[in-house]
Formats: C-alpha cells, structure tokens, sequence
C-alpha cells in the first residue's frame, strides 16, 4: 500500500508556509509536547487521525510524529481538505490519505487505511472513524481509545452507549470546558462570519440574521453576528437554550416564522436537514444560507434542488437557486461545513487549546492500563492544564486559593 494518497506532491511548497505561520503561534501545542518528550510515551505507537485536514491539524500530527509516533491521517470532510498541507505533510513522512472534493468511495477507503494501521490511539472528528472500528474490529487489536473533537460525535458515542454496542474507550474532547467553552463559542463564531463575508463580500451590519440552534456554537455565532451589526433571531427545538437565547437579548422564534424574514442564514445543530423545502420556498431575494455543523446535511440540499433552478455559480464556493416565485438565494460551500470548506477554519490561538487538549488525552490514553470500553469526560486536571498552559503562554497570571 502506498504510504499517501493525495492530490498532487507538488503542492508541498505553499502548504509548508501554511503550516509554518501556525507553528509560531501554537505556544500550548508546543509547551505540552516539551513535557511529554521527556518521557517517551509517543515513541514507537502509532496514531490514527481523522479531522479537518488542513494548517492547523497539520501541525497538530507534525508534533506528535516528533514526539517519536507514527502518524496516519486522513480529513473528516472532503470539502474541508487543503491539498497543498496533504503534500507538506507526505513530505514529512505522515501517511496521509486525502484530497478536496474526494468521493463517498474515496473518503471511505481514505478512513479504511488509517482504521487498517491498526492504531494505538485515535484522533477523530465527528465519529465516522469510531463507527468503522465498530464495524471493522479486526483492526482495533491495539486501540487504547478514541478521543472525539466534535458534539456531533459525542453524540454518535453516547447513543452507542445507551444501545451498549460501544466496544472501546472514547474520550469526549468536546465536553470539556477548553474546548466548547472557546473552541465552539469563540472560534466558530469568528471563523463562520470570517468565511461568509468573505466568499460574498457583503456588510452584515443591518441585516437580519438567523441562526438555527443556540448551542455552544450557535451562541458564538450569534454574538458575532451583533457584534457586527445584524438583527439576529435564533431559532431552538430546547426550551432553556430558547429562554438563554432571549435573555441574552435576541429574538425567539420557530424557524417556519424566522424563514421569510432573514438576510443570512447559519445551521448549527448537527440535526439532518433542519433547513428544508418548506423554508426554503419562504425566503425572500438575496438570502444567503450557510452550514457551521461538522456534517453537510442540516441544510436540505437535495430539497433545494428539487424546488429551484440551479444550482448556478455566481462566486468562488457561492451558487445560485431560483424559487419558483422568482426569488434567488444562495447557497455557500455547497452546504459544507462554512468555515472550513469556505474560510481557513477556527483561529490559530483557539486550535492551539483544542489540540492541545488533544495531545493531552492521547497522552492520558496510551499511560491509563485498562480503560473500560465506556464514555469519558476529559479529566478534570487535564483540562484545567491545557488552560493554565494558554495563561502561562500569555504572560497571564491569576489569583491562587
């Protein structure tokens, strides 16, 4: 088997100074990689990795390859895949198994050869890796666990839970407070409007802004959306995330109200297809839909293209549908995941913590003998680490007890 499988080699060049600018600013990544050199937990294991592939996650596989693993790697997403990182990474000896726009066959055979490494320890990101171990278990004969980045996979893990078919360890990364609290809130937030407003070059002040689901995520788009001018309605299925929404000052109401009403539109629920035909034919001209959920069928597509002309490209990652009743809207990223498949993903300094906490868990993973094939939340005192590691990289101090 090949040791990659990517777009184009060459590309290496210009993914090298990607990967290059985010290195100078993962200061947690790198100071946790300091620590755990010393002992040599990574040396000689192999990890698997399935996650938004592109800077950022590059360098987060780049630190665990020299803290002495053997890194294999694939995208969470094909629409999130930057080509040109795949081809640094090859050059580095990763095995990564990628490239944008791959196929459903493609993707899948790419999850095959990283699940086919036989991992000690899994990096994943919205479960679809954990799910294959499940049906493939002959290749989980050294996995100590899973650690899972995103709510949409917690979730999958959790429900696994319930049904008791969950046959391996598998740590939520997601519920720990140094990753929704910032991660979700703080860098989808920024990295969603970063992307819409560039890929539509378009003022969002004064415009009307829904936002579906209004959890950690959707709070952080939310207050990016006010904070930049926008009238924003949230629209929830929960009743206390719906009453949060209203006390923090927004509008409340079903999205079947919301429809007619919104200039831009943004999906953050990890619910299949909570945008669909009979919104979609409410929407005035000009409105602009975009997913922030890790998979790319909260917003109905295939009802989109089944009650309006197109799709029809007008921009770089923006097309173009007609109502029957004459009005156009559009949609980004093809429905993908918006920061990513259409921007450069979460900020530096905010992955920094994420992944860090990542290396942590792995850390935690491959030194606990005998974790049971349950749920975990991230330890506490791993946790509060990572944060102290962000203030002590910022020159911060805080009050002691």
């Amino acid at each position: 088997m090949m040791d990659y499988k990517i777009q184009d080699i060459s590309l290496a060049s210009a993914g090298q100074l990607k990967i290059d600018w985010v290195a100078r600013w993962m200061k947690v990544l790198n100071q946790l990689a300091d620590r755990f050199q010393k002992n040599g937990t990574f040396r000689g294991k192999r990890i698997g990795i399935c996650i938004h592939l592109e800077a950022k996650t590059a360098y987060l596989a780049l630190t665990i390859q020299k803290l002495g693993a053997e890194v294999w790697i694939t995208s969470s997403n094909p629409l999130s895949t930057k080509d040109d990182v795949c081809a640094a990474l090859a050059k580095y000896g990763i095995h990564v198994f990628a490239r944008h726009g791959a196929s459903n066959e493609e993707y899948w055979s790419y999850v095959h050869a990283i699940a086919a490494a036989c991992p000690h320890a899994v990096v994943d990101d919205g479960g679809d890796l954990c799910e294959y171990f499940h049906e493939h278990p002959e290749f989980a004969t050294n996995l100590h666990g899973i650690c899972e980045e995103t709510t949409t996979g917690v979730n999958r893990i959790k429900e696994r839970e319930r049904q008791g078919t969950l046959k391996y360890p598998a740590l939520g990364i997601n519920d720990a407070l140094s990753k929704y609290l910032f991660d979700n809130r703080y860098g989808t937030g920024q990295s969603t409007w970063t992307a819409i407003t560039h890929l539509t070059n378009m003022s969002v002040a004064g415009k009307t802004v829904v936002v579906v689901g209004y959890g950690w995520c959707g709070r952080g788009v939310a207050i990016r959306a006010k904070g930049l001018g926008a009238d924003v309605i949230i629209t929830e299925i929960d009743p206390w995330k719906g009453l949060e929404a209203r006390m923090d000052g927004f509008r409340v109401m079903p999205i079947i109200e919301a429809a007619p009403l919104g200039d831009f539109f943004i999906t953050t629920t990890g619910v299949r297809s909570v945008i669909r035909a009979e919104h979609l034919k409410l929407m005035k001209d000009g409105a602009i839909l975009a997913n922030a959920g890790h998979f790319d069928y909260e917003i109905d597509v295939e009802d989109l293209n089944q009650i309006a002309q197109g799709p029809q490209p007008v921009r770089d990652e923006v097309e173009e549908y007609i109502l029957p009743n004459g009005n156009r809207i559009y949609l980004l990223a093809h429905g993908g995941i918006i920061n990513i498949a259409g921007g450069l993903g979460h900020p530096v300094e905010i992955l920094d913590l994420s992944f860090g906490l990542q290396l942590a868990t792995l850390h935690y993973v491959l030194t606990t003998p005998n974790l049971l094939a349950r749920f975990y939340r991230v330890p506490t005192e791993i946790d509060e680490m990572v944060v102290r590691e962000r203030l002590k990289a910022d020159n911060i101090c805080i009050d002691q007890i």
